[in-house]
């Protein structure tokens, strides 16, 4: 089970707030933190004011037929790179009618992880309606717990960026 983490929750509060301030909409693809993004979110009371979907997309598969990543994309650089990521996020804003979305999509571990990509390198990206987005990679330290929360906690963090009109 899930143990609440203050600094998430935090988050999850100022982003809430920034999406309802703008009148704005958010989706979720998630594929290494299985829905833990999502989880904090809706456990913001009133959540449903902002929070319109989420996309679990843990198989290559599901990226292509949830989020319309293209296979030439996986095949080349693969599920953990900011170029499927940017797809994902994209998706997620296409199939949503939302003004924000976010994708994260990386190796938490223990296994998986190769010399160019270790265990802890996880790929962000962002994007809103008007048509700013920006990525991210990143490798943490730490179990696989600690790589997810730190993954969700960065996602938090670009997302908060977006909705404040700071990117």
């Amino acid at each position: 089970m899930l143990m609440a983490d203050d600094t998430l929750i935090t988050l999850a509060t100022e982003l809430k707030a920034a999406l309802v301030r703008r009148g704005w909409k958010l989706a979720l693809a998630e594929s290494c933190t299985g829905g833990m993004a999502a989880q904090y979110v809706t456990a913001i009371p009133g959540s449903s004011a902002c929070f319109e979907r989420g996309f679990i997309t843990y198989s290559n598969q599901a990226k292509i037929e949830m989020l319309d990543v293209k296979p030439e994309t996986l095949a080349r650089h693969g599920a953990v790179s900011e170029e499927t990521a940017k797809e994902m996020a994209a998706g997620a804003l296409r199939h949503g009618t939302v003004h924000l979305a976010a994708a994260i999509t990386g190796i938490a571990g223990p296994d998986g992880g190769t010399p160019e990509k270790p265990v802890g390198t996880v790929c962000f990206a962002w994007v809103d309606i008007e048509g700013n987005s920006r990525s991210a990679t990143h490798c943490f330290a730490g179990n696989r717990d600690a790589v997810r929360r730190q993954s969700v906690e960065t996602v938090f963090r670009g997302l908060l960026a977006l909705a404040n009109g700071e990117i």
